[in-house]
């Protein structure tokens, strides 16, 4: 499976989206605690945006996949524009990396 792109739904007078705003950089970690002897991670660098135009579109309807399989609300795009109180962001991966046992980046073909 290839993640080249991540959604999430966010209200923008969020800190974390308001910080999006200002420094389109984040990093992502994707954990799993379950995994016998700790924790297992794998660290994303990405560029993070406000999806807008045929990105919202495209987006939503990838979204959608996800949240209805979880038994959540199917979303629409006029849940997500203004003035409605979300709206859908988008983090588009430059890196792909796990930690060696002495905090080595390795990266990662995910």
């Amino acid at each position: 499976m290839e993640y080249r792109e991540f959604f999430w739904v966010s209200d923008p007078q969020t800190r974390h989206s308001s910080n999006i705003a200002a420094r389109p950089r984040v990093a992502i970690v994707i954990c799993d605690s379950h995994e016998p002897g700790g924790w297992k991670a794998v660290y994303v660098s990405a560029t993070a945006s406000e999806a807008t135009g045929t990105d919202l579109e495209r987006g939503i309807e990838l979204y959608n996949r996800r949240s209805v399989d979880r038994g959540l609300r199917e979303w629409t795009p006029d849940d997500v524009r203004a003035p409605a109180k979300h709206r859908l962001f988008r983090a588009t991966p430059f890196e792909h990396f796990v930690l060696s046992p002495h905090d080595e980046r390795i990266p990662v073909t995910l």
